[in-house]
């Protein structure tokens, strides 16, 4: 009997249920966008209520459409969830409600509360760097846990009633699908406790280190599992109730699965609203000196701990976004690669979409963005591709970290995500980086990873080394074209 596994993928700007066979085609899916919430400059909220809903959406209707293509829900085997990485939501226990809206990864909101905590100690943002692998920055989610403790009165009461719950995306997810109230698990995996700076990344358990620095007493946490096994069993979604959820991945690790990076010097980058690089550096983590992240990659049950060199790019896909709605030079994001195609180059113009501050490594949360370099010679085709090649640039900037950090420079690059739909993109990319950018034809690899995860907890891949057939038709390879000396120029610029 045919297998398959579904995926909870839950982003930054919508929510998708992926249905995969054990080959990993994509059989049936759906998607569901929800709102996006500016209540201040530089705050950014959604709903959690919104967004468990349009999960239940995607489920409901990625279920109908598989079985109207004469396909048994007894024949999925299993369920794994992805999510947006330390986005972080507050509830009550015994309500079950929402205390206040989730406040997202790129929120920079705790600005003042960074320079605070940072001001602590005399290392400054490293100051548990060699517990958590992460700099205190407005990126993760201890910071804007402590943010509303101090702030929202509602959620400070629930903490000393005993009744707050804390999560990122899964664990809100994974709470709701078993029985919110009645039962439900209160569990994350190590992959998105690894991004909250509550979790020591040398033991896998929360670190009294990280809570005393920030004045938390811990029993608000999750349990922390691993990456992959039953966890338990869906209840309150009628059309998948009964399979197991057996796979949780914050998103970047679930693309790091996905393409299928489980060797030592495996590498990832992935496009999305954001940008995000993995570089697998094995069972121990390694520290960077350049301004990278160690993070969990991932954890199979109990097979070693694989861990990654992590470096993030805050706006990536969202100045695409920026583009179309807030300058409308575009209508729709695939045309700003019609616009950019039309000339050979940006004409001396350069985007720095530091909306948010940048991320790895510079680490600068004072930083804006600008466009430079503009003469009347500028036109919007030109504004389209230096919006493409912003991303490929500080894509080159964590490739030099890591090659630095590894001391094993990349030779090719395995890539996802939305911009990477763009072969002009792809081909801009090579260029910079000067080694080969391979992209799969079915590039759902976040939601893959997902599925990956749970159906090797069941039974459905039983090593590593099954997955080898998984979503191997139709590779793109794009190789540089232009020089070294070229390439080195512009990125000096």
């Amino acid at each position: 009997m045919p297998s398959f596994v579904g995926s909870i993928d839950q982003g930054t700007t919508s929510s998708r249920f992926l249905i995969f066979d054990q080959n990993g085609i994509l059989v049936a899916y759906h998607q569901v966008e929800f709102s996006q919430y500016y209540p201040n400059p530089g705050w950014i909220e959604h709903d959690p209520a919104e967004i468990l809903d349009s999960v239940q959406e995607c489920i409901n209707k990625a279920i109908k459409k598989f079985e109207n293509k004469g396909h048994s829900v007894s024949d999925i085997k299993a369920i794994g969830i992805t999510n947006q990485r330390e986005t972080t939501l507050v509830w009550d226990k015994v309500t079950g409600k929402p205390l206040y809206n989730a406040v997202v990864w790129c929120d920079i909101r705790t600005h003042e509360l960074v320079h605070q905590l940072n001001a602590k100690s005399p290392l400054g943002k490293d100051v548990l760097k060699k517990t958590c692998g992460l700099p205190i920055t407005t990126y993760f989610s201890a910071v804007k846990l402590r943010w509303l403790l101090d702030n929202i009165l509602v959620v400070k009461d629930a903490y000393d009633n005993g009744t707050l719950m804390f999560g990122n995306i899964d664990t809100w997810l994974i709470w709701n699908l078993t029985g919110k109230c009645d039962g439900g698990l209160h569990i994350t995996d190590v992959t998105n406790a690894s991004r909250t700076m509550f979790m020591d990344i040398n033991t896998l358990e929360w670190s009294e280190q990280a809570l005393e620095f920030f004045g938390i007493d811990g029993s608000c946490l999750p349990r922390i599992c691993s990456s992959s096994e039953i966890y338990g069993y869906v209840k309150t979604v009628e059309s998948i109730k009964g399979i197991p959820i057996a796979g949780d991945l914050g998103d970047q690790q679930a693309a790091l699965v996905g393409q299928k990076c489980f060797r030592s010097g495996d590498a990832k980058n992935t496009y999305g609203t954001g940008c995000f690089m993995l570089f697998n550096t094995g069972t121990e983590p390694v520290i960077s000196k350049t301004g990278l992240l160690t993070t969990v990659g991932y954890k199979f049950g109990k097979e070693p701990t694989v861990y990654a060199l992590e470096g993030s790019i805050a706006v990536a896909g969202s100045a695409v976004k920026w583009i179309r709605d807030n300058l409308g030079i575009i209508k729709e994001a695939r045309e700003i690669n019609e616009l950019a195609a039309k000339v050979e180059d940006t004409g001396g113009v350069y985007f720095v979409t530091a909306f948010s501050g940048l991320f790895a490594p510079y680490w600068r949360d004072d930083a804006r963005g600008c466009i430079v370099g503009i003469t009347q010679y500028t036109n919007r085709n030109h504004i389209a591709r230096a919006t493409l090649e912003a991303a490929c640039y500080q894509t080159k900037a964590i490739l030099d970290a890591m090659n630095s950090d590894s001391g094993h420079p990349l030779k090719s690059l395995k890539v996802d995500g939305g911009m990477t739909n763009s072969d002009l993109c792809m081909q801009i990319q090579a260029n910079i980086l000067g080694i080969e950018v391979e992209r799969p034809e079915m590039r759902e690899t976040t939601a893959l990873g997902a599925a990956i995860a749970a159906g090797y907890a069941v039974g459905v891949w039983k090593s590593l080394s099954e997955l080898d057939q998984v979503n191997t038709a139709g590779w793109a390879v794009f190789s540089p074209e232009i020089t070294h000396e070229i390439a080195e120029e512009r990125y000096n610029n």
